[in-house]
This record gives C-alpha cells, sequence and structure tokens, in this order.
C-alpha cells in the first residue's frame, strides 16, 4: 500500500472507529499530542475538544450516527474527505431538544498526519444549517 493508500486509511479508521463507533482508545491512538484543530474555537481547538465533540455532543445527540464517505483525496502528508455525519436526533443537541428527526451534517475536512496520526485538521460543515431545521421542528 503506498504511502496516500496508507493515509487514506487512518482516516477511514478515526472516521469509523472514532466518530462513529467513539472509541476512546483509537482516538487515543491516532491523534498526536500537538493536535491542533485550525477550524475550532481557541478553548476547544485540541485533542480533548475534539473528543468532547465526538463523544459529549454528536453522540449524545445522535446515538446512532454513522459516517458515510463519499471521496477521499491524498496527497503529501493530507487527506481530505467529504462525508456526512447521519444519524437520529434522540438526545439533546446543542440545546434542541430531540425531535426525533433524521440528521444529516455534510462535512469536508482536511487531515494532515504526521507519523501516522492526526497532527492538523481543517473542516467545513453543515451544522449551523441543521442546528437552524432542527429548531423549527
Amino acid at each position: 500500500m503506498s504511502n496516500l493508500e496508507t493515509n487514506k486509511a487512518i482516516v477511514k479508521r478515526f472516521n469509523k472507529e472514532v466518530i462513529e463507533q467513539c472509541n476512546l482508545d483509537s482516538f487515543k491512538e491516532l491523534m498526536d499530542s500537538d493536535f491542533i484543530n485550525r477550524t475550532a474555537p481557541p478553548n476547544a481547538n485540541n485533542s480533548d475538544g475534539m473528543w468532547n465533540t465526538f463523544s459529549n455532543i454528536l453522540k449524545t445527540a445522535l446515538p446512532d450516527l454513522t459516517v458515510e464517505i463519499y471521496d477521499q483525496i491524498a496527497e503529501g502528508d493530507k487527506v481530505t474527505t467529504r462525508k456526512a455525519i447521519i444519524g437520529t436526533h434522540t438526545g439533546i443537541f446543542m440545546g434542541i431538544e430531540p425531535t426525533g428527526k433524521q440528521v444529516k451534517i455534510d462535512v469536508i475536512d482536511i487531515v494532515r498526519l504526521k507519523n501516522g496520526k492526526y497532527f492538523e485538521h481543517w473542516g467545513i460543515n453543515t451544522l449551523q444549517t441543521v442546528l437552524n431545521e432542527l429548531q423549527k421542528a
């Protein structure tokens, strides 16, 4: 397997084991100690902030969530992924009471890997649009 294919496999594993399954051991194994999330607020841009997003926000609100990966492009030490986080809104989601609705958050993210671990992240998503729709429910 080429280095680019290995990097894509690491990102796929992160999406399945960490985001979808909320596996803390996998998270610790795949995160560099100096990780920084370039698109998160300064008080949540480290690995603790990322784990909090997955375990205390997404998984709590959408316990059945799955990650569907549509595309991955790798170049150098970066992997870009176009994906969706899909689940049923059965828990409180950023202050919004459960609606029972199916939720789909579209995401495009770029991950820079260092020694096979997440080192930097940039991303855009449709979370705000989803939250706006849920508030109307």
